[in-house]
Parts: C-alpha cells; sequence; structure tokens
C-alpha cells in the first residue's frame, strides 16, 4: 500500500469517535450514501420508463412502419410486396389503412381513430396481451365482420359486446361527390360492424377502432390504396437495420421508420429528463461532500504537528498532498460503494417484489417500472469520485502550505 494511503487509512480509523471533525466525516458519508442510492434509485426508474414505454409501443405499433413521403396513400401492389418480403429479416407484412371516422353505437357518438388492417394483423396476435373482454376476431365464422375497440372508446359510446343487436356504425365523407353536404346522410359513407373485443394499453391508444381493411377501404374509398405497411421483424434481427434496408430498397418515395423512430420524441423527453435529474442529483451529490472539505479542513488544523514532523523527516508537498486527497476518498468511497449497494438493493427488491405499485392496474404492468443498467452504476461512481477530487483537492494542498510554513 502507498505510503500517503496508509497514513490516511490510520487517521480515518484513529480518531477518537466522539470528536466534531468525525461526526461531520460520518455526516458526509451518510450524505454521500444517500445521494449516491437516490442517483441510483432515480436513473433505474427512468430505465425503467423507458423500457415500459417501449413495451407499450410494441402491443400496438408494429416493428416498422412504411408511409409514403408525399401524400396520404400510395398503390400496393405485388411486386412491391414480394420485394418486401426478401428482405432479410422480414416475419410479416400488414396492410393499413387508418384514417379519422366518425362512430355511431346507438344514441351516442364520436370521433375515432379507425385503423383498417389486413388477416395477418390477427395472425401476429400484437393485441393479445391488451385484450380485456372479448376476442381478437375480425371475421366471424359465419362472415359476419367484427370491430376491435378500445376502452376508451366502449366507455364513450357505452359499447355491450353481449347486445347483438345494436350495431357499431362508421360515417366517413364521401369522396366522389363535387359539393359536400354534410346535413344529408348521402353525404356520409356508412359501414355497420359489430363489436367483438375490448383493448386496453394507456390513453394515447384510447381513441382506435381496428377493423377488417377491405370494408374500411370500402368505408373511405382508397379503392385499393393503402395509408401504410406496418412489418413484424423475426426474431433475431434489429429493428434499425431491417429498416436501413428497407429504405434502400424501397427508394425516395417512401418513408421508412423502426418503432423508436416513430416514437421519438417521446423517448428523447424520457432521455432529456433523466439527463437534468442526474445533473440535480450530482449537485446534491455535491452538497453532500462538502462536509468533506469541512472535515478534511479541520483535519489539517489539527495534524498540523504530524505535517510539521513529516516535512522534517523529509516528505515532499506531493505526499502531504495526496495523504489528504486519500482521506477524502476514503470518506466519499464508503459512502459511495454503500449507496451504490444500496441502490442496486432496492432496485433489485423492486424488480423482484414490486413493492412500490403505480396506483393502478393495466394489462402491461403493475408495480413501478425499474431497469437496472450497469453503465448508470458506473458513471454514478465516476460522478462522485470526480465530486471527492474537487471538494477534497483545496483543504490537501493548504495543508500541505500549512505544514511547509510551519517548517519554516
Amino acid at each position: 500500500m502507498d505510503l500517503s494511503y496508509r497514513i490516511a487509512v490510520r487517521y480515518f480509523f484513529s480518531r477518537n469517535k466522539r470528536s466534531f471533525i468525525s461526526l461531520i466525516a460520518r455526516i458526509a458519508m451518510a450524505g454521500v450514501a444517500v445521494g449516491t442510492m437516490s442517483m441510483v434509485v432515480v436513473l433505474s426508474v427512468f430505465n425503467g420508463m423507458e423500457e415500459l414505454n417501449r413495451r407499450i409501443f410494441k402491443t400496438f405499433d408494429a416493428d416498422v412502419k412504411v408511409t409514403p413521403a408525399e401524400g396520404k396513400r400510395f398503390n400496393v401492389t405485388d411486386g412491391m410486396l414480394t420485394t418486401i418480403k426478401k428482405v432479410n429479416g422480414i416475419r410479416g407484412v400488414t396492410q393499413i389503412i387508418e384514417d379519422n371516422a366518425l362512430a355511431r353505437y346507438g344514441n351516442q357518438q364520436t370521433i375515432v381513430r379507425l385503423k383498417g388492417v389486413d388477416r395477418s394483423f390477427e395472425a401476429l396476435g400484437r393485441l393479445d396481451t391488451a385484450l380485456i373482454e372479448g376476442s381478437l376476431r375480425l371475421t366471424g365464422a359465419n362472415g359476419t365482420p367484427y370491430a376491435i375497440v378500445s376502452e376508451g372508446i366502449r366507455n364513450a359510446l357505452s359499447i355491450a359486446l353481449e347486445d347483438i343487436t345494436v350495431p357499431l356504425e362508421f360515417l366517413y365523407p364521401r369522396t366522389d361527390t363535387k359539393q359536400l353536404n354534410l346535413a344529408s346522410s348521402d353525404a356520409f359513407n356508412h359501414l355497420a360492424l359489430r363489436p367483438g373485443g375490448v383493448f386496453f394499453i394507456e390513453t394515447r391508444y384510447d381513441d382506435y377502432v381496428i377493423a377488417p381493411v377491405a370494408l374500411v377501404d370500402s368505408l373511405m374509398q382508397y379503392r385499393g390504396d393503402r395509408s401504410a405497411l406496418e412489418i413484424n421483424i423475426a426474431p433475431g434481427f434489429r429493428e434499425q437495420d431491417v429498416s436501413k434496408k428497407l429504405a434502400e430498397v424501397l427508394g425516395s418515395k417512401f418513408v421508412v421508420r423502426d418503432r423508436d423512430s416513430l416514437n421519438a420524441d417521446l423517448l428523447r423527453a424520457i432521455k432529456m429528463e433523466k439527463l437534468f435529474v442526474a445533473v440535480t442529483l450530482s449537485l446534491i451529490i455535491l452538497v453532500a461532500a462538502i462536509n468533506i472539505f469541512f472535515s478534511l479542513s479541520m483535519l489539517a488544523i489539527e495534524k498540523k504537528k504530524d505535517v510539521s514532523m513529516l516535512y522534517s523527516l523529509g516528505a515532499q508537498p506531493a505526499l502531504i498532498r495526496r495523504i489528504f486527497l486519500a482521506e477524502g476518498a476514503i470518506v466519499a468511497l464508503s459512502g459511495a460503494v454503500v449507496g451504490l449497494l444500496g441502490g442496486v438493493l432496492i432496485c433489485w427488491l423492486q424488480i423482484k417484489y414490486g413493492f412500490v405499485s403505480m396506483g393502478m392496474t393495466t394489462s402491461l404492468v403493475d408495480a413501478y417500472p425499474v431497469k437496472l443498467i450497469w453503465e448508470d452504476i458506473l458513471y454514478t461512481g465516476i460522478i462522485v469520485v470526480m465530486i471527492t477530487m474537487v471538494v477534497s483537492y483545496i483543504p490537501a494542498r493548504r495543508a500541505a502550505e500549512a505544514g511547509l510554513i510551519l517548517k519554516v
């Protein structure tokens, strides 16, 4: 062990436990431990929220989405589908028509986001974990067309799945008339479906209704065009890699985005909040570490004679500085280790047992989401070390200068 660390360790463990300096040192250790623990827990919660949002997106959104670069619709040919399916990593392609429509059920009506999907949507089973009532079928055994509605639309229209006498109607403005008279029923195309299932993910999807794409095509008069293609990726392939390959294959007429790109604003907001919280907690750790500054300053005053004796024995100012820097490092790292272990333990207990609930029950999660990322723990440790070196340097330098003056 280096001489400076041996002396620093002796100073740390040989102090009078009732001394005021020792009390300040222990307060500094406790402050660093609490700050470090808080940073680990809070950063892990942000990681958990980011992971939860990705799980929510995955429940409803496809891995990759293809939309036209201009306009709302585009023609989907067999050749285009064949080209897409040849790309390595493609598991399935779902043709989509999506637009706003007026929904009416009994005496209730509301604006919904009507999403037409083809049969591959049922085969992929993306809403399996979000279904809370009914089934995900879009066509019955006798050919009856069904709609899958969100919990928000079910509540807004007071839909009862067991009532087979009341249809769920959709109205969409006709595009084949030169003059649109909103007071006339002839100004709208009509579509009647039977509600067959209810899903719930979270509020941003509460206005969605899913229906067979062929019927939505006839309602909105797309005439074979589609508003998007949703592509699911086979296991073992990265969405970003497949989306880049698709963009190269399809060319500039289409916009190809993976799931993270589709929700980039929300994910970016979470990352920015995480960054600002990390900076704030770093400042809190700095405030706690100021006690190390006072502790070392008072220790330097108490050990003036010892420092003078070391100079007399031939010690250099650099050795004295290293002694007090090591002393500060021991205090801070003791608190940091306790804080890191405590933070990891709290996060592990939350992951394992879910002690802290979100106060609501969803189809995806009940307990508060937490995800440990070891890079965050490493960065937290680095931040603590840097703060320790900053607050320890000034008293260490002053101790070296004071001892040199006493020697003279």
